[in-house]
């Protein structure tokens, strides 16, 4: 039997779920990275099972092995040059739907396969609600050859910037590196507050070195949001709408309860 499933898990798994509604029979869908990713990929696993037919494009390798182990056919993006809807998590989202995404490493392929899919649909817990972005650090992916030098110029940048920090640091993976499916590496921006996310975007992206940042500006359609409670909010940014659902499962039979 398992085990009765957090809250914050709940929120998650049922965000994942509520999301599922959207997938369609046929649909090339890209699959998220990162925890609450990995609940959707669970939940599509479960429907593919069920004689649901998709083709999953992965954001990650961690996604692409999930998505294998459960069953779900998965293709590269340039097989299929276009996606009917891509789902994934988010670091941060505000009440325009911009978000801050990066905190598990897959920035550049969620950023690229989300960019070129007719709708991008993100699950969050109500945790990752915010009224400005920043508090997350915000990542930024630069190519490894001369990293400091472009983190000199990301943190005198940052001082022209409405941003409340300049801190950056490199991310590590214990002693070394952090080093992204792409071989690079990130830096994370500790910003507290972005006045203007759009602007910070947009000027980032102009430094040598920089391949990618993690502010998703007019990406995002909808953000689906899961309570502890088992109720979901969701919000299409493109038709105005907010509407309440509640995701009714019964804990100790669920199978995704061993899912970290």
């Amino acid at each position: 039997m398992a085990a009765k499933l957090s809250a914050i898990d709940t929120a998650k798994y049922v965000a994942a779920k509520r999301a599922c509604d959207f997938v369609e029979d046929g649909m090339r869908v890209g699959l998220g990275t990162g925890s609450t990713a990995a609940w959707l990929v669970r939940c599509l696993g479960e429907l593919v099972k069920d004689g649901l037919s998709i083709t999953g494009v992965p954001t990650s390798t961690r996604t692409a092995d999930l998505a294998r182990q459960l069953g779900i056919p998965v293709t590269t993006l340039d097989e299929v040059k276009w996606l009917d809807l891509t789902i994934d998590g988010a670091d941060e989202y505000d009440q325009n739907l911009n978000l801050i995404k990066g905190g598990g490493g897959a920035l550049l392929q969620e950023k690229i396969v989300a960019t070129a899919s007719d709708r991008m649909i993100v699950i969050a817990d109500r945790t990752k609600q915010v009224e400005a972005l920043g508090a997350f650090p915000l990542p930024v992916e630069v190519i490894p050859f001369g990293w400091q030098t472009t983190k000199a110029l990301l943190e005198e940048t940052l001082a022209a910037l409405d941003v409340m920090g300049d801190r950056v640091s490199l991310r590590m993976n214990g002693s070394a590196p952090y080093v992204t499916d792409e071989g690079n590496h990130i830096l994370d921006l500790h910003l507290g507050r972005i006045g203007n996310p759009r602007q910070t975007a947009l000027v980032l992206n102009q430094i040598p070195g920089v391949v990618e940042n993690g502010l998703f500006i007019d990406i995002c359609d909808m953000v689906v949001t899961g309570n502890g409670d088992g109720r979901v909010q969701v919000k299409d940014i493109n038709v105005g709408t907010t509407q309440e659902d509640v995701i009714e499962f019964d804990d100790a039979e669920n199978i995704f309860a061993n899912l970290e």
